[in-house]
């Protein structure tokens, strides 16, 4: 039996979706983040060493990081679903989406939550100028920018088919739901860029990713 140890408001989502939309049969181990620090609480590390989710069991093996755990599942249990054929210029793209999505799109925005944190830290009055200050400018002289630009980037692709990899659902739109739905929750993505929030709609109507909101419980990051 495949095991998700699945943190709440997290990555982990998709992968929940995923497994809807193979069919496949799984267990969720739900994890409530700290209140105080947002972090993974410390049971998460006796499943791995770094104590992050996503990450699944299936039997002995542990496999972590959302791309490594598409792939797995997609290459052993999809029986040729969600994925074009090896060698294919389709697969390509594929395989180029799944690394995208955290390789490049969720930089910016990560910067982006750890500088509003920054700013609304708990620190001596006289320092706060100072923090709100550095904040402001980093954020918009690099990280908005930088949104924008995969933005940008995202929408064109997207606009091609409806879809990232050809006409219908790959896993590589799984893969690209969180960076967007974290884009559309913090980064800015509205409706100046009408493909990805059509994209976004047209995901959240589907019968998979509802079960897996189901399976999965409150998922803050699309409210």
């Amino acid at each position: 039996m495949i095991t998700v140890h699945h943190l709440a408001n997290s990555r982990s989502q998709r992968i929940l979706w995923l497994l809807e939309e193979l069919g496949l049969e799984y267990e969720v181990k739900r994890y409530e983040r700290d209140p105080e620090t947002s972090l993974a609480p410390p049971e998460l590390k006796k499943v791995h060493p770094l104590g992050k989710s996503p990450v699944i069991t299936d039997g002995d093996l542990v496999v972590a990081e959302s791309g490594v755990i598409i792939e797995y599942l997609v290459d052993t249990y999809g029986n040729g679903k969600l994925a074009p054929e090896p060698g294919t210029p389709e697969r390509q793209r594929y395989t180029y989406w799944l690394h995208y999505a955290e390789g490049s799109a969720m930089m910016p925005l990560l910067l982006k939550l750890v500088f509003n944190k920054v700013e609304n830290a708990k620190m001596p009055f006289f320092a706060k100028p100072f923090a709100k200050g550095i904040s402001k400018n980093v954020q918009q002289s690099f990280i908005e920018p930088q949104i924008r630009q995969h933005l940008d980037y995202l929408e064109a692709e997207v606009a091609k088919t409806g879809y990232f990899v050809g006409n219908q659902l790959s896993a590589a739109d799984i893969q690209l739901s969180f960076p967007l739905e974290a884009a559309a929750a913090r980064g800015g993505l509205d409706s100046k860029w009408p493909n990805l929030i059509a994209f976004l709609d047209r995901i959240h109507g589907l019968p998979g990713y509802k079960r897996a909101l189901e399976r999965g419980g409150e998922y803050d990051i699309i409210s």
